[in-house]
Order: C-alpha cells, then sequence, then structure tokens
C-alpha cells in the first residue's frame, strides 16, 4: 500500500447499465469506434466490482484479483493488498497473458491456465466479461492510475489485508490500561478460505517461524466500519470461554496494525510475520506452493442471481 494519504473525493462505484451495450466500441459519446485492444488498454487498472457479479460459478482469478491491466498481451493484477499502490508501479504483478479480438478476451494464467470470455461493453468506463464455461459475468471499472484511489481499496476490503500474513506478532502493549486476558496472547491468525472468519491466537513468545507456532484457540472474527471514518475500524475476536475481545483497528503501515482495547485502555501493535503473495497458492516468488488452508479469494457481499447473457460459442 502507499504511504497512506488522504485521498477524499474518489469513490470507486459505476452503475451496471446492460442495456447499454452496443457492437460497436466507444470511449465516449462523440468519438470513433475502437478495438477491443483499445478500449482495454484506454484505462491503466480495470477495479473487478465483485459484489455487482451475476451467475453462479467463479473463476478463480477473478474472484482474487482486485484490479487488472491489460498492457500489450501482458496482464497484470493486484492480487494483495500489502503493497497496492506500489508493487508493480501501482499495476500489481503479471499474471498471465492475453489476446484480444472480435469481441473475445482469452486469457492464459500462469497457474490456471486458460480461460475466455465474451466482452460487453456496458459504458464508457465499464465492460463486462462472460464466461461462458461457468456462465458467470464479472463487472470492471476503468480508472486512470493517478486517480485511482488505491487507499479505499485497501480499506474497504481490510478484511484481506490481515489473511496476507502467516501470522502477527504482538510487538508492543502499552503501559497503560487495566490488566486483561488478552494480555497474554502474543500472535494472531486470519485464515482464508473456508468461512472467511477463522482467527487463530496463541500464547507463545519469540517463534522465529510461523509454522512452529502452536495455536492455543480457534474462533471467528469480525471487521466492522467506523460511521465517518474510512481509516478506522473494528475487530471483534469471539472467545468462546470469556466475552468477546472488541478493538479499534488501525494500519500503521503494511506490515503493522494497532489494536485499542477500550474496554481495558491498552494499545497493542502486532507485526505481520510470513508473507503471503497470492497468485491463487504462491509463495513471495510468486512459485506455486500447497497450502493446508483454502486459497484466499474475495467473496460477493450481494446475493447471487442469474445471469441473463446467453452462451454464443457454439
Amino acid at each position: 500500500m502507499k504511504t497512506l494519504k488522504l485521498l477524499f473525493g474518489f469513490v470507486l462505484s459505476a452503475t451496471l447499465l446492460t442495456s447499454c451495450y452496443t457492437e460497436e466500441l466507444h470511449i465516449n459519446d462523440n468519438g470513433p469506434a475502437i478495438s477491443l485492444n483499445q478500449l482495454l488498454q484506454s484505462y491503466d487498472l480495470w477495479y473487478v466490482d465483485i459484489n455487482a457479479t451475476q451467475g453462479y460459478g467463479e473463476t478463480p482469478f477473478m474472484q482474487i484479483a482486485f484490479t487488472l491491466t491489460f498492457d500489450n498481451g501482458r496482464l497484470f493484477a493486484n492480487n494483495n493488498l500489502v503493497g497496492i499502490g506500489s508493487q508493480g508501479n501501482g499495476f500489481g504483478v503479471q499474471i498471465g497473458n492475453y489476446d484480444a479480438y472480435d469481441m473475445i478476451l482469452d486469457v492464459n494464467h500462469i497457474i490456471d491456465g486458460y480461460d475466455s470470455f465474451d466482452v460487453y461493453q456496458i459504458d464508457h468506463n465499464t465492460i463486462e466479461l462472460y464466461n461462458p464455461y461457468n456462465d458467470t459475468s464479472y463487472f470492471l471499472d476503468g480508472y486512470q492510475r493517478s486517480t485511482f484511489d488505491y487507499d479505499f481499496v485497501f480499506y474497504d476490503n481490510i478484511h484481506y489485508f490481515l489473511q496476507e500474513y502467516e501470522a502477527w506478532e504482538k510487538v508492543y502493549t502499552s503501559n497503560y490500561g487495566a490488566i486483561n486476558e488478552f494480555d497474554n496472547e502474543n500472535y494472531l491468525q486470519f485464515l482464508s478460505g473456508g468461512n472467511d472468519s477463522t482467527f487463530r491466537s496463541s500464547q507463545d513468545v519469540n517463534i522465529y517461524n510461523p509454522d512452529n507456532i502452536y495455536w492455543d484457540y480457534t474462533g471467528v472474527y469480525g471487521v466492522g466500519n467506523v460511521s465517518g471514518n474510512m481509516y478506522l475500524k473494528t475487530l471483534t475476536l469471539d472467545y468462546d470461554f470469556f466475552d468477546n475481545e472488541f478493538f479499534e483497528l488501525s494500519v500503521i503501515n503494511d506490515g503493522t496494525i494497532e489494536l485499542y482495547h477500550p474496554n481495558s485502555g491498552t494499545v497493542y501493535e502486532f507485526e505481520g510475520r510470513g508473507y503471503i503473495a497470492y497468485y491463487r497458492s504462491s509463495d513471495a516468488q510468486g512459485n506455486i506452493a500447497k497450502k493446508e488452508e483454502m486459497p484466499k479469494k474475495r467473496k460477493q457481499k450481494t446475493p447471487k442471481v442469474d445471469n441473463p447473457r446467453e452462451n454464443t460459442r457454439s
């Protein structure tokens, strides 16, 4: 993530007017028709509006990506929130190659392999990618890098940021605040996949390798918004054997979070250990790595709906 700056006045939203599609591609109402390749490259970043998805299927690399970039046959994605805005000059990492022709987009993903989409232009900065193999449409909104609000994307999806480290180690406890049960917790882990809301905690100390942490407790966590403050979140850890632990969550930088515990008045800082770079399941160098947990994917918050598109492929 870029240095945390206040970037007000820019909201990632688009009206999905599916009836506006015509076979000719136009970037604006008065301009000449352009090719599909020109359309895909007319914006630096295409934000994947996961909540606008239509259909009941999933295309794995689309479920992970926050943004896609089409660059002369090379396909880039911001799959991680750690480093978003700076990794790959803001474009993320290359996840494969593509070919665009006759309103068709063919993708060769470095892990998932071949996929193909029918492309529909919805409006001047919104496109629909329809996958005929799973009858599912993804909607992408185009932005230029200079005006793209990386901070908004980061904080709107902070649930996934917590999952991008194998563990979070407590490195600071304030010398003020009442003694409480959470003082004994030294490691936290937020698991991807599954129910997408599982955390683990440990009272181990000074563990160098996150794989060697003994997890004392497994429970459910939730991240909430604070009205009027995009940069402050709430974190609730559900411990069955005593009351839920409630915190105000602030991000110090890409690898450090602050948890303020209102009940005791104590402030904690945790640093991430074992960064997870997502293609789907990969190590920090992008090499495929096996994991016990389900791979991270963005979950659609809106109800899934039937896709009105018809498969025209023979």
